[in-house]
């Protein structure tokens, strides 16, 4: 499931859809702001469907053009009083300037800009043919306003320009008359443009042609001329699939009237430029599905590419605005990021629509559309734009009508100019006033002789003045023409100066257009050395990623190497400690033996030289009887005596030295338990009843007890702790204190079952020793043998015990 601000059925008409998408991007141009509005989806989804409509229904594009002329028509600029820069900026020209610019254009033999009265093409009159009349309520009635209009498509990561005169078809070879084609020499291929970024760090596209356009139909042809241009292919998703992304750009230029609300602003810091991008993204699609190959494969992936540096741009502004990082976001990596970049950082409003094609085969493809769209709505990228104050009076182009309908109105009922008054006489009518007053010509008498003289006398008069204005007249007159050929002359001089001076400031002005261009082409070759240097960066921030990727691997590798190392050198300290431990202990056993032994031979030579001093002193005497040779057995019971020399005294009976305490009352026993023993987990437990724990034996605890029992940690040859349990008998000695004979040794030790087994004794290292040292190699033996020490000691496997009397 994905949420989104609208969703509309199959059947929605393009009006509901335009109404709720489109149409606040135009109230916005038209307030001065930007906007963005691009389709997405998979290909075959019906983008550009969208974008353009059928005939009969026209889509948005045509709409939008529709809403622009019918809010801003009436108050439209004569064409060329504005004129766009090549710096993505725009100028503002009088009259004069945009009516001698039109003459220039009109004389071309090709017109720039197609005229709006021509019959228009079928192929698209019924796409503009929009009857509802949809407008902008809220218009500046005080400005002018002009209409620009671009095209281009990003094809393989190239901008073109799709209104270029140049022949943007593929190379056709011309054939002769022998049917062998023949290189076309005229053909020139079309030239990618270059992005560029003005003053006010915005993108355009340098040498891009931007038409200027009077009315809805007049701009729909520019947009048809340059789409039948555009790229498509017949894929196996798509018959006419879209192989670029095209843009179509609306500039809308406003600049304020003058105070008197009859001519424009001269004032460039007033113009006001906004735009509006629609923009048809070509569709993501699927190589193994379109089996695309040779272009329309290297088509595929650079379409596929940039829809992936879109998303990805998408993501980080996401990530930097929900946790407040400051993530570079990657436009250069595609033009189309690149060209937009002045929107995802705020300067407009974006709109995205996404197109989705209700196909089974598509769902994969769809799902990832809708979640990056489901994505980019939790991108804030719109922040308001301050326009230009010009401080006129508002309402200037309302008044500036009404006066002239009025002046108009009195010239039609006066028939002269406007501001004489009707009581005021004019110029002749003083001229004429001047002359003297006629007198009475009326002869009522025959005999009347003072009314003709009279009349003759005024008749002169008027005539002499007549004669004196005429010489007055011929005297301005000459005065005039003297002083009209004084200003011949020096209007010729100013001429002659003027053109002196335009001859200087033409070569000027050659000389700055020879910089120009030779600092444009320098532009271009720092461009393309820039573009290069930014691939090599690319490729080695490629290689440094893979070299820290592989230098983090090796070292991850080396410390685990070093890990191993520690723990194998743990293992063999525990594994040399406890093979020096055996071996010390079998030394000590071995020398036991050899002192037993020789022992045993010193007591035989004994007895042999006490019988031969017997039977030499006493010849006759009888002979004692024979003492018994003593056993193992007997010297086992026998505790081992402090110095290696034999008994002073080995005639005298024998004594038992340890006598065993009754066990009729049970068995109690010292459970020694050294402190600092680690918990192990292995599932058999020493338990003994009847016990008194103890961490260091004494004679209290061994005089109650009659058994002994002793824990023993170790480290293991492989690293584990096997525990010990020693076990003993309690002796009464005969000097009042208590010993202790080890009898039994068990161990517990966790161990795997996939591991090698371990023998419970080392080999016999001597094997072809006597039969008397093989003896003495078993457990039992070993642990018969104990050593004296004083009680209360560290005691260990191996050990005897003596506590003294108080």
């Amino acid at each position: 499931q994905y949420s989104f601000k609208e969703v509309f059925g199959t059947l929605v008409a393009q009006k509901e859809l335009f109404d709720a998408v489109a149409k606040p991007l135009v109230e916005d141009l038209i307030r001065g702001k930007n906007g963005l509005l691009f389709t997405y989806g998979v290909t075959g989804s019906g983008k550009t469907h969208t974008m353009t409509g059928s005939p009969g229904d026209g889509g948005l594009l045509p709409r939008c053009l529709a809403m622009i002329f019918n809010s801003i028509g009436p108050f439209q600029a004569k064409r060329f009083v504005f004129k766009l820069d090549d710096k993505n900026g725009v100028d503002v020209q009088n009259e004069v300037e945009a009516l001698l610019e039109r003459q220039r254009r009109e004389a071309l033999p090709v017109p720039k800009t197609p005229s709006g009265k021509r019959q228009l093409d079928p192929e698209f009159a019924d796409m503009i043919n929009v009857q509802d009349h949809c407008k902008v309520e809220e218009v500046d009635e005080d400005n002018v306003y002009g209409v620009f209009v671009s095209y281009i498509e990003i094809y393989n990561n190239y901008i073109y320009d799709l209104l270029e005169e140049a022949p943007f078809e593929s190379i056709k070879p011309k054939w002769n008359s022998c049917n062998t084609p023949v290189r076309n020499g005229d053909f020139v291929p079309p030239q990618s443009k270059i992005l560029r970024e003005d003053q006010n760090h915005n993108m355009y596209v340098t040498g891009c042609t931007e038409v200027e356009v009077k009315s809805t139909e007049e701009a729909f042809e520019v947009f048809w001329r340059g789409q039948k241009k555009r790229r498509i292919a017949n894929t196996q998703l798509n018959r006419e699939s879209s192989r670029s992304h095209s843009v179509f750009i609306i500039k809308l230029a406003q600049a304020p009237l003058d105070a008197d609300g009859d001519n424009v602003l001269q004032e460039k810091e007033q113009i006001t430029l906004s735009q509006l991008s629609l923009v048809d993204l070509a569709g993501s699609e699927r190589t193994n599905r379109t089996k695309a190959e040779g272009n329309r494969l290297r088509e595929a992936g650079n379409i596929n590419q940039s829809l992936m540096t879109l998303r990805t741009c998408i993501e980080v502004l996401r990530e930097n605005q929900l946790y407040g990082t400051n993530k570079m976001v990657p436009y250069r990596d595609s033009k189309l990021t690149h060209l937009f970049k002045n929107y995802f950082d705020g300067e407009g409003k974006v709109r995205m629509i996404v197109c989705v094609n209700p196909k089974a085969e598509d769902y994969e493809e769809s799902l990832q559309v809708m979640r990056f769209a489901e994505m980019t709505q939790e991108v804030e990228v719109a922040r308001p734009v301050d326009r230009p104050l010009c401080g006129l009076t508002p309402g200037r182009r309302l008044r500036n009508q009404a006066f002239r309908e009025e002046l108009s109105r009195k010239l039609e009922l006066r028939g002269g100019p406007i501001g004489a008054d009707p009581a005021e006489p004019s110029a002749a009518e003083l001229f004429f006033q001047s002359f003297p007053p006629l007198p009475s010509c009326e002869l009522l008498d025959i005999n009347d002789d003072q009314t003709l003289p009279k009349l003759i006398e005024a008749l002169e008069q008027r005539h002499k003045m007549r004669q004196m204005l005429a010489e007055e007249f011929a005297k301005n007159v000459l005065t005039f023409k003297t002083m009209l050929q004084e200003f011949d002359s020096s209007v010729a001089s100013k001429e002659n100066y003027i053109q002196g001076k335009l001859a200087e400031k033409e070569k000027t002005i050659t000389g700055q257009r020879t910089e120009l261009e030779r600092l444009e082409k320098k532009i271009k070759t720092l461009e393309y050395k820039i573009e290069i240097l930014e691939k090599t960066a690319t490729i080695y921030e490629e290689d440094k990623r893979n070299l820290q990727q592989e230098l983090e691997s090796k070292s991850q590798k080396l410390q685990r190497q070093a890990s191993d190392k520690r723990r194998l050198e743990a293992r063999l300290q525990g594994m040399v400690a406890e093979t020096s431990l055996k071996w010390e202990k079998e030394c000590e056993r071995r020398v036991a033996a050899k002192q037993l032994e020789m022992q045993n031979k010193l007591w035989v030579k004994d007895e042999k030289l006490k019988q031969l001093k017997a039977i030499v002193t006493e010849p006759r005497a009888e002979r004692p009887e024979r003492p018994e040779r003593p056993s193992r057995e007997r010297e086992r019971e026998k505790p081992l005596p402090r110095s290696v020399s034999p008994s002073p005294a080995p005639s005298a009976p024998a004594a038992p030295l340890r006598p065993r305490r009754s066990r009729s009352a049970g068995e109690r026993w010292v459970d020694h338990r050294p402190p600092g023993q680690l918990p192990t987990e292995t599932l058999l437990q020493p338990r003994v009843p009847r016990a008194i724990t103890v961490e260091a034996p004494s004679e209290r605890a061994l005089a109650r007890c009659d058994r002994y029992l002793l824990t023993h940690q170790e480290l293991a040859s492989d690293g584990e702790i096997q525990t010990k349990l020693i076990k003993g008998d309690v002796f009464r000695t005969r000097g009042g204190g208590q010993a202790v004979q080890f009898t039994d040794i068990e161990t517990l030790k966790q161990e795997s079952p996939t591991g090698r087994k371990r023998r419970s004794s080392p080999p016999d290292p001597d094997p072809a020793g006597d039969g008397a040292d093989s003896e003495w190699t078993d457990v039992e033996t070993r642990c018969s043998v104990a050593v004296e020490m004083r009680a209360g000691s560290a005691l260990g496997p191996g050990f005897q015990h003596h506590a003294q009397p108080k």
